[in-house]
């Protein structure tokens, strides 16, 4: 975490762990100019650096030290929301309004500095724009108490609110810097807001780093904000390349790049000792869904066609595709959260049960399109290597997959649509709380894209409802538990696999630290 120059008082910190020892591995990075540069290799998955209008793995990256957030979480903790931007938080006795008292002594990367405008403006623009991010302030309404204050008053109760406002989404921007580019707090933002070319090109917020170039499809340079109001990152500039996972392994080991990102455990066995390998559970759960709106597809919205898919598909036979590290999730919900479903609840494979089914459907031997990205991996593990397997094992049930492989952006724009007849995704939380978990379910983000409606499964519906309310930890596992069940009952959504994340360094790096919410703190590494 980055620490203030002035801690807040009402803050405990725990001192930060280092995962890296000293040592040689060639990590410095120094150039000829005496400047410090990191480099480091990723798959990228990124659309834009506008955190009103960023929601993927590598643009919260980037945006985790761009944009600053209310709150954060220390090093790899994952569990307590702390402050960054606000000094505490006061929720009233409904638990609707939170009221948060800001840092006093902030300033953005142009020496502005940061009042409860600011704070307001980048909230509301995240409302606004309707974006990807926007399902985390549903409900919220935003408003300025004084310089200092303002309060978030949700229309429930909402236990996860700190989680969700260390999300980079919704870091906080220059209000005057955006607006000047053409951006818009106001409703009607989602049409009239024009600043996401600028902010793609200069980054207004008050983190350690600024953008000095953006490319989606290449590379991301950061550099230093010498004027930073908190304690100096050690590297002047930071270069994350887009690279596969294959290079990455080859580029670590040779010192190329310092840090990588996406390999899989089997990847790292074999980098030798002048390489710190670290791994830990991964966030990230893989799933396929079956679309489940008739005017996509009237075979993969069959009841009967679904209960095929789901005991067709062979789990045991992904794990193993995977690698070492990787497990079964019975569940959507990742085994290091509350709520996850015991290894016992998962579904096992069960042909002749998958045949049984596919008969009833009367669809005969169907065939269906799987769609996936092509050109990006998730912890090491390539989607068309488990879309192939996925393939095949349908095809042992009677049922003709078609891989529709396509850029990832390209490929988002279906999913995001909700027009996919079967989908293959990885699922990576928006903020490590369960809760999150929930756009699972019919009527909600991820449910819509799978074409599940409001309305599909009342009794899920409300199970839904009353957990998000819930503010009692044992109740909200027994909540989770049980709606997992359901979905795995009747949902259009297949779990498959919790993949290991690695975090692969130079030895003498120190600092990194995994963290569900942003994979790693750039700025935190020295």
């Amino acid at each position: 975490m980055r620490r203030p120059l002035f801690p807040v008082a009402a803050v405990l910190v725990a001192a930060l762990g280092l995962s890296a020892c000293g040592g040689g591995g060639g990590g410095s990075g120094d150039s000829a100019s005496g400047d410090r540069t990191l480099v480091v290799d990723t798959s990228f998955q990124l659309t834009t650096s506008d955190p009103a209008r960023m929601f993927e793995p590598t643009g919260q990256i980037i945006d985790h030290v761009v944009y600053e957030t209310l709150y954060t979480f220390e090093g790899t903790d994952s569990t307590t929301p702390i402050p960054l931007l606000a000094t505490d938080e006061e929720i009233s006795e409904d638990g609707l309004v939170h009221t948060y008292t800001l840092r006093d002594d902030v300033t953005f990367s142009d020496g502005t500095p940061m009042t409860a405008d600011d704070v307001v403006y980048s909230l509301n623009r995240v409302i606004n724009i309707k974006g990807n991010p926007s399902f985390l302030l549903d409900g919220v309404t935003v408003a300025k108490v004084d310089d200092t204050t303002v309060t978030l008053t949700t229309a429930t109760p909402d236990p996860a609110l700190p989680f969700k406002l260390t999300n980079p989404a919704l870091g906080v921007v220059n209000s005057a810097a955006v607006t000047e580019a053409g951006g818009s707090d106001q409703p009607g933002a989602d049409t009239a807001d024009t600043a996401e070319d600028a902010l793609n090109g200069e980054s207004q917020g008050s983190g350690p780093y600024t953008i000095e170039s953006f490319d989606v499809q290449d590379q991301v340079v950061l550099t230093r904000n010498p004027d930073y109001w908190g304690e100096a990152p050690a590297y002047d500039r930071i270069v994350l390349r887009n690279t596969e996972a294959q290079v990455q392994s080859v580029n670590v080991r040779s010192g190329d790049a310092q840090l990588v990102v996406d390999l899989s455990a089997d990847q790292a066995a074999d980098l030798g000792s002048q390489v710190t390998v670290d791994s830990s559970p991964s966030a990230n759960v893989f799933f396929v869904y079956t679309n489940n709106d008739p005017a996509v597809s009237t075979i993969t919205s069959n009841p009967d066609f679904q209960e095929a898919v789901r005991y067709g598909i062979d789990y045991s036979a992904l794990v193993d595709l995977a690698g070492e590290g990787s497990s079964q999730t019975p569940g959507v919900i990742p085994s290091t959260f509350l709520g996850a479903l015991d290894p016992s609840d998962a579904v096992e494979r069960d042909v002749d049960r998958a045949k049984q089914a596919l008969q009833a459907s009367g669809l005969g031997n169907p065939t269906v399109t799987l769609s996936y990205p092509s050109e990006i991996q998730v912890n090491g593990i390539d989607f068309g290597d488990l879309a192939a397997a996925v393939q095949q094992q349908l095809a042992e049930v009677g049922i003709t997959v078609e891989l529709a492989p396509a850029p990832v952006q390209t490929a988002l724009e279906g999913y995001r649509a909700g027009t996919e007849e079967m989908g293959l995704w990885s699922w990576g939380p928006d903020y490590p709380d369960p809760s999150d978990y929930l756009v699972f379910t019919p009527g909600q983000l991820v449910g819509l894209r799978a074409g599940w409606p409001a309305g599909a499964d009342p009794e899920l519906e409300s199970a839904a409802v009353a957990v998000s309310s819930e503010f009692d930890d044992s109740a909200r596992a027994e909540a989770y538990t049980s709606i997992q069940q359901r979905l795995n009952e009747v949902g259009p959504f297949y779990p498959l696999i919790q993949p290991a994340q690695v975090l692969a360094y130079a030895t003498d790096l120190q600092g990194v630290a995994f963290n569900p919410s942003w994979t790693v703190d750039l700025a935190d590494i020295s």
